[in-house]
């Protein structure tokens, strides 16, 4: 599969690439606000479900017009920390603003408050084999970055 690019200005674009980083791997380490520039950028491990063998793919994303990013349940200090993505959701509020949730498995979250959605998401560089497939069920699975 070729490196997957895409751009969200809505609340539909970003359950799309919602889907696409759901399972992705990140340290706290990667993790950057850039309060002056108003963005707020991560650095994935992302897994990809549309190939055929388990995979994961190293991948950025980023939000622009950022005006605020809130933490709960992480660790800041340990920037080594594994953080599992599950999904992020958007709670629109005057629109076009409002508040991106990044939901992290074990109850973690990161809120980031925008003027209005503009996101990226963006593979950028190698492929290597999943060590398993993610399941979501009671049963944590640990897979080494």
């Amino acid at each position: 599969m070729d490196l997957l690019r895409l751009v969200a200005f809505d609340p539909e674009d970003l359950a799309v690439i919602s889907a696409h980083l759901q399972d992705s791997l990140l340290r706290v380490g990667d993790i950057v606000y850039l309060p002056k520039e108003r963005r707020f950028a991560i650095q994935t491990r992302r897994y990809d479900w549309e190939a055929q063998t388990p995979q994961r793919r190293l991948t950025c994303m980023h939000f622009e017009h950022v005006k605020a990013v809130r933490v709960r349940g992480i660790d800041q200090a340990n920037k080594d920390a594994v953080l599992n993505l599950l999904a992020i959701a958007f709670d629109e509020r005057d629109a076009p603003s409002g508040t991106a949730t990044l939901i992290f498995a074990d109850g973690g979250a990161i809120q980031v408050d925008l003027e209005c959605i503009e996101m990226q998401m963006k593979d950028i560089g190698p492929v290597w084999a999943a060590e398993n497939r993610p399941e979501h069920n009671d049963q944590p699975q640990v897979e080494r970055l």
